[in-house]
């Protein structure tokens, strides 16, 4: 929102027929700010809540009044009457007060609950000693999972693509709303990890990545002419994403794997190799391949 080119940005991919979301900072949004979120076409924000309460989610970001500045901002998109979505990362700071969040984004008429697993990449790398375990993910998951037959919201969990085996594991019939379709579709029964597939990250310098947390390049926007589906189609590095059944260890042969394909930036982050097993799945597949 820094830039004064970006409402002309949005209102270019709206025109293209593209469905144009902002991810602002809530400190930023005032009734003159959405106004013009609103005359470019952008049809939902984002607003990030990592705590229910003032001392919970000011302590975690460390920035005293930014809880006011997000409940400033919710109050001024629901006045006029902008939809807005709930983030929240999951760590040990905020896990046990999960439900709370969950509550309090359903009171203030959130259209999307969209919690985000830590990927301890860039900034997320000073995030480490809030990590929770493998098994707290496997059951902050299945609560997840659970919540979504019971919410009129939508219930989307990013990086987290193991998520796609306990929905189906564990399937539930989600409560329709009015924000359900058509602009939220695409939810619950998507593919896990879409970087790569299905998504595309593209840097403020035209790096083109499989995701924001993984920074490996598949391509530069400003040497190949600005063609864009040259990339996505040709590069060597998203074949190798594609390619789920040469993956390593438990994800190359894992059942799920066209439907989850593990974080690729997560196994990067913790090995070093972004074809490698999923680091925070502790499901052990099927058909696991018998040993000689």
């Amino acid at each position: 929102m820094l830039r004064d080119d970006i409402y002309r940005i949005a209102r270019h991919g709206y025109k293209l027929g593209l469905r144009m979301v902002m991810a602002p900072c809530g400190m930023l949004i005032d009734d003159e700010t959405v106004g013009k979120i609103i005359e470019a076409g952008i049809q939902c924000i984002s607003i990030s809540l990592d705590g229910a309460t003032a001392e919970s989610h000011d302590g975690f970001r460390r920035v005293p009044g930014a809880f006011a500045g997000a409940m400033s901002a919710i109050e001024t998109a629901r006045r006029n009457q902008l939809p807005f979505q709930i983030n929240t990362t999951i760590t040990r700071h905020n896990l046990t007060e999960l439900p709370n969040i969950l509550s309090l984004a359903e009171k203030l008429g959130a259209v999307t609950f969209n919690p985000f697993l830590l990927v301890p990449t860039g900034r997320g790398k000073e995030l480490a000693e809030f990590e929770i375990s493998p098994k707290q993910y496997e059951q902050a998951l299945h609560w997840l999972n659970q919540r979504r037959g019971q919410t009129q919201m939508q219930v989307r969990v990013t990086c987290a693509p193991h998520y796609q085996r306990i929905v189906r594991q564990n399937p539930m019939k989600e409560k329709k709303s009015e924000h359900s379709a058509p602009a939220h579709k695409h939810t619950s029964f998507a593919v896990g990890c879409m970087g790569g597939k299905s998504f595309a990250f593209i840097s403020h310098v035209g790096k083109v990545q499989i995701c924001g947390f993984l920074e490996t390049e598949a391509g530069d926007l400003r040497t190949n002419g600005f063609d864009f589906e040259e990339i996505w189609k040709n590069s060597e590095f998203f074949r190798r994403i594609r390619d789920v059944d040469h993956y390593q260890g438990k994800c190359g042969y894992c059942e799920y794997r066209r439907l989850c394909g593990g974080c690729r930036a997560r196994a990067h982050a913790l090995t070093g190799d972004c074809l490698a097993s999923e680091p925070y799945c502790i499901y052990n597949p099927k058909n696991t391949p018998a040993h000689p």
